[in-house]
């Protein structure tokens, strides 16, 4: 299924065909031989279409109109793409950033770089993440450390912007980052860190930084953190040229979650759907449009706002001179929240698979379910990059034990506080007791000793990134049915759904079925034997053999029978095959 619309300033007369140069309201339009859309990012200087294959097309918004849009010639699969206002940046599966423009090279602006290869650190050269600015491109390290490249004429590197101008390599902005957050053309830059505390820097003219009125400078040149931000856990937040939007989600243990909006900035120019003229400080935009919906997603072009709600409303305010609202008018500004009619599409309950793009002049609504398999590459290159694969710990004895960063990922969120708190934990504990604390984090089962287990709850955060994958998909499942338990003999374990989701073609087709019933249901694996089932277990989670086993026939001829029955061997590399080879 290929759903995509537009609307707005057509500079693609050659894919969206259409007489008019404006064009008002949503029209539908697909690629040829039905490609899946992954992705959809553009500035004013160009738009570029991502697929699921790994390719991406980009159509250059220039005079010529009968221009046809050319590949990015990209040997690596790229996985994400973001578009600035005249710069462009492509993240691959393996890590690398490639990036044009006049701000990122100067000497030949039309041509892409590797400008991840400039970062000088050699432990930083993978990147997880990356944003555009109106001028300048944020990246997000493995070892989440934030770098930009660009320009900083409004500090929007968090350098002063007298003595460092532009940088055409990438330089360090700040350490301990979660999420970076910018636009297609702001000259502002939010950080969040793991400890959900935020960090502004660059434009401030109009209050877009939220910093309130008494901190207010044309230029914020170094870092600085928010101080009245809204509580509850940061989803998402979106910069326009004078104005930024924040999308909040508070979670209530007998509810399930709500999401709001906040804005602040500058109303003439870009509308923050709320009814004053500056905001200063981020404001809830409170609207009776969706008081009881659940927000899909929203998006922020240069001077208008989407909003897509699980109760199927298109929402939009601000600019919408040419038509990028849909509202099938132009007009200079929408001040007032509407809600926009949308021609039929495939909305059903996969309504979570939809997208918005807000481009600088135009907008794109797309139907692009999401991927597992994008976390099967990820896990799969972290244990395949042996200097990325591990933690180690040191026991009381000496003993090294190494934990997965993968895991710890999810499990402690990769707060090096709480890896630290663990590290002196481990300190003191036997290797017998040592491995049992990891069992538990990996796991999630604190019976299998419950005085450690009393140690490390307080460090173990609910697996954030899984939870915010299976809200998408389950979006009114409870709290305590996001994990699966397989039960064996008698004791019970906990495995995170997406996990054997990624595993096991019978289980995903379980948990991602309309019909059948997601509960948390019970599979007995009790026929396998203790070695087995260690060796099932690490495999799970690592895609590896646990090392000290001896593997045997008789265990071979185990394992055989739960891939077999479970549907296991349909992911690479292949268990039985591992077996066979350590055999």
């Amino acid at each position: 299924m290929n759903d995509c619309l537009f609307f707005g300033r057509n500079y693609q007369p050659t894919l969206i065909r259409n007489k008019s140069y404006e064009i008002t309201k949503p029209i539908q339009f697909k690629f040829e031989n039905e490609k899946q859309i992954k992705q959809i990012s553009s500035g004013s200087y160009s738009i570029i279409f991502l697929f699921k294959n790994g390719k991406a097309i980009e159509y250059l918004n220039e005079n010529d109109l009968k221009q046809n849009p050319s590949k990015i010639q990209i040997e690596e699969n790229i996985q994400k793409i973001t578009v600035g206002f005249q710069n462009e940046a492509i993240l691959t599966i393996e890590g690398n950033v490639f990036a044009k423009g006049k701000d990122i090279n100067p000497n030949n602006p039309k041509e892409f770089i590797n400008i991840s290869s400039l970062i000088e650190d050699t432990n930083d050269k993978i990147i997880e993440d990356i944003v555009s600015g109106h001028s300048s491109i944020y990246l997000l390290t493995s070892n989440q450390n934030a770098y930009g490249i660009g320009s900083n004429q409004n500090g929007q590197l968090g350098f002063d912007s007298e003595t460092l101008n532009e940088t055409q390599k990438p330089i360090l902005i700040m350490k301990n980052v979660s999420k970076i957050f910018s636009g297609n053309t702001s000259n502002s830059i939010f950080l969040l860190n793991s400890n959900q505390e935020l960090f502004g820097c660059g434009n401030n003219k109009f209050g877009q930084l939220g910093l309130g009125e008494s901190r207010r400078k044309i230029k914020i040149q170094k870092l600085t953190q928010l101080q009245n931000i809204p509580k509850g856990k940061i989803i998402d937040i979106q910069c326009g040229s004078t104005h930024s939007i924040m999308l909040i989600e508070n979670e209530n243990q007998n509810q399930n979650p709500k999401r709001k909006l906040y804005s602040c900035g500058n109303y003439e120019y870009n509308g923050l759907g709320q009814h004053a003229e500056k905001s200063y400080e981020f404001t809830e935009i409170k609207l009776t449009l969706f008081e009881n919906d659940y927000i899909i997603d929203f998006s922020v072009g240069n001077a208008h706002t989407l909003i897509l709600t699980s109760h199927l409303k298109l929402i939009g305010f601000g600019g919408n001179l040419f038509g990028q609202l849909g509202t099938g008018k132009t007009n200079r500004s929408q001040l007032i929240p509407i809600q926009i009619e949308l021609p039929k599409l495939r909305f059903n309950k996969d309504i979570s698979s939809y997208h918005i793009s807000c481009g600088y002049r135009n907008s794109f609504i797309y139907y692009s379910p999401f991927s597992f398999s994008n976390l099967e590459e990820d896990l799969i290159k972290l244990f395949e990059r042996k200097e990325f694969c591990d933690i180690s710990f040191k026991t009381k004895n000496g003993e090294i034990i190494k934990a997965h960063k993968l895991i710890l990922k999810y499990r402690l969120n990769q707060n090096q506080n709480k890896i630290e708190k663990l590290q002196e934990i481990i300190s003191k504990k036997s290797i017998k007791e040592s491995n049992q604390i990891f069992e538990m984090i990996y796991s999630n089962n604190s019976k299998i000793n419950p005085k450690l287990y009393s140690e490390i709850k307080e460090i173990i955060n609910s697996n954030e990134k899984i939870e915010e994958t299976m809200k998408r998909i389950y979006l009114n499942e409870n709290e305590n049915e996001k994990d699966f338990i397989i039960e064996r003999k008698e004791k019970k374990y906990k495995f995170p759904k997406l996990i054997l989701i990624m595993r096991s073609e019978l289980y995903r087709g379980m948990f991602l079925s309309v019909t059948e019933d997601k509960s948390n249901k019970v599979t007995d694996y009790s026929e396998l034997s203790n070695k087995s089932f260690q060796i099932f277990e690490y495999w799970i989670y690592s895609n590896k053999i646990k090392e000290g086993i001896q593997i045997t026939q008789e265990i071979i001829d185990e394992i055989q029978i739960g891939i077999d029955y479970f549907q296991l061997n349909q992911t690479y590399p292949n268990l039985f095959d591992l077996l066979i080879n350590k055999f």
